[in-house]
């Protein structure tokens, strides 16, 4: 009896692994890019050269990192942005509103 015509799992089909879209799998091969050409350029005596090395790859791995209900980290990042600095103003006309198209008939 409940047959649908479009699966629900339809929007995984047009990701790569059903996880990645091109900018999240190019955003993390930069990160990661940029850690292997730090790892060749610099000289890896402590701990805190070790982090400034990796914290490339560690930040975009963490954006491109899958999010229930959401896509991954770097769509939760820019909706939470757009949300609190885009507010916008709805001005409501309902069927009681008087609007100034009528008032200058």
């Amino acid at each position: 009896m409940k047959e649908y015509l479009i699966p629900a799992n339809t929007k995984k089909g047009e990701l790569i692994f059903g996880l990645f879209r091109p900018f999240d799998l190019i955003l993390l091969g930069s990160g990661v890019g940029i850690s292997l050409l730090l790892l060749m350029l610099i000289q890896l005596t402590s701990t805190t050269s070790v982090i400034l090395v990796l914290t490339p790859a560690l930040i975009c791995g963490f954006l491109v990192l899958p999010v229930p209900n959401y896509h991954n980290m770097l769509i939760v990042i820019t909706e939470a942005f757009e949300f609190l600095s885009h507010r916008q103003k709805y001005i409501w006309k309902g069927w009681c509103a008087i609007s100034d198209e009528k008032r200058k008939k």
